[in-house]
């Protein structure tokens, strides 16, 4: 075998099973059909139309010299865990590469990140595409963010002998028993990374099942996630023109949950007349819809979007913007975090539980299973799966302020308690950024 950084690299046969090679023909003959997926995109406000040639591997950005460390998170969950570890490359002298898939990811990387962190889209996974995008940026490393995984992104890199490595890794209940009907295809995709870096053991078990040859339980990173900022002068202004009133943050709400929230705000304010609800939507875009449903009831609605505030007879403030989670984290400890009442698998309640928040959340949490049992096991927090759950538990982290505060410190318990993926998974990295320090010590020399 060759040696990388004095560690043997595994040689991965160009053999593919059927699939896959089924796969690569199909995307190559539909190349052509990427202006009518663009359009469509555009006119659904999924692509940005200033970067639409890099959705085709093209850039305007030069490559710059020395080791390139390229790390990939399919959307704002993924890109927003890999922070803290971005951050540490960046401070070792790493140059960065982060791609991700999404206008809202891409729009949170420019509030969120250094200047020097290049942002790119990721290709469409098509040969031609993707070959152009990796014969331009010649990564040194690539870091993949959980399971966004595009085969023919994977099968180029690993035919270009690039080091692989699954990050925070995460294979789903419901997407295992789906693989394992294709075993030959994810193996084949999975046996191309040099290790997998499992969140927990039951998703090392799960890849290892599935074809992973090397895996290591390093921890979830988002338990390391630093809390989200938010701006001081917009705080005091919240403050102050919602102060005396309890408020509720519906944090990170999907389609049809807004329904139920506004129910739930209803019966609430039977026992607490003041009562706000804060619904900050998972995509900003629909605030004029959700806006617009509960106007329709009677209901008085204000709209972050268009600068209004919540004034006094205002029942829901709808805040539809981007990045301003931490502004309302800090505005209510009492949260309720959706993605949780459908089936969508529920969004990390961390950020909230660092802020010193009370979370309640519904039934559907598969993404961040192990987080949630131990925080429900702890009593940090709590579950709702029905109406009337809703209500009770909300009103009692509204009404209970020793409920509150022993749910917030049970939380945070928790959060340190689970934490210290971070540096689990930097030193599983080292052998790979050893040689990168040599690398650039050669382009220095």
């Amino acid at each position: 075998m060759p040696r990388w950084g004095g560690r043997k690299v595994r040689v991965v046969p160009d053999a593919l099973p059927i699939t896959l090679r089924a796969y690569r023909r199909l995307s190559a003959a539909l190349a052509p059909l990427a202006p009518v997926l663009i359009k469509r995109r555009l006119k659904n406000n999924k692509e940005d139309p200033a970067r639409l040639d890099e959705r085709r591997g093209i850039s305007r950005i030069a490559r710059p010299t020395g080791p390139l460390v390229w790390i990939h998170g399919a959307s704002v969950g993924e890109v927003l865990a890999a922070a803290a570890l971005i951050e540490r490359l960046r401070a070792a002298g790493m140059r960065i590469l982060l791609t991700s898939g999404t206008v809202t990811s891409a729009e949170i990387i420019a509030k969120r990140f250094p200047p020097d962190i290049i942002h790119q889209y990721i290709p469409y996974d098509s040969p031609r595409f993707v070959a152009r995008f990796l014969d331009h940026w010649k990564p040194s490393l690539a870091l993949f963010i959980e399971s966004d995984l595009w085969p023919n992104l994977i099968i180029s890199a690993a035919k270009r002998r690039v080091p692989m490595v699954q990050i925070n890794a995460r294979m789903s209940q419901r997407s295992f028993p789906r693989w394992q009907k294709f075993s030959a295809t994810i193996g084949a995709l999975l046996g191309r990374f040099e290790i997998c870096l499992a969140q927990s053991e039951t998703d090392a078990e799960r890849f290892s099942a599935l074809g992973s040859r090397s895996v290591v339980v390093t921890g979830n990173l988002k338990l390391d996630v630093q809390a989200p900022p938010g701006d001081a002068v917009k705080l005091d202004k919240l403050m102050a023109v919602t102060r005396g009133r309890p408020i509720i943050v519906a944090s990170s709400t999907h389609p049809g949950e807004e329904e139920i929230i506004f129910e739930t705000h209803k019966t609430l304010t039977s026992f607490f007349p003041k009562l706000l609800t804060v619904i900050v939507p998972r995509h900003a875009h629909r605030g004029a819809d959700i806006a617009q449903m509960i106007t329709a009831t009677g209901a008085q609605v204000a709209l972050r979007s268009r600068e209004e505030l919540p004034h006094a007879g205002a029942d829901i403030y709808v805040a539809d913007t981007m990045g301003e989670l931490g502004l309302f984290y800090r505005l209510s400890p009492v949260v309720f975090m959706g993605g949780s009442l459908v089936p969508h698998g529920g969004q990390n309640p961390i950020e909230a539980v660092k802020l010193g928040a009370s979370v309640v959340h519904g039934p559907h949490v598969f993404n961040f299973t192990d987080v949630y049992e131990a925080l429900d096991g702890a009593g940090g927090a709590k579950l709702a799966d029905s109406s009337e759950q809703m209500v009770k538990q909300l009103g009692q982290m509204l009404g209970n302020e020793a409920a509150r505060a022993a749910a917030i410190e049970a939380g945070h318990r928790v959060v340190e308690r689970l934490g210290g993926a971070l540096d689990r998974t930097l030193h599983a990295l080292e052998p790979y950024l050893m040689q990168l320090r040599i690398e650039a010590g050669a382009y220095d020399a």
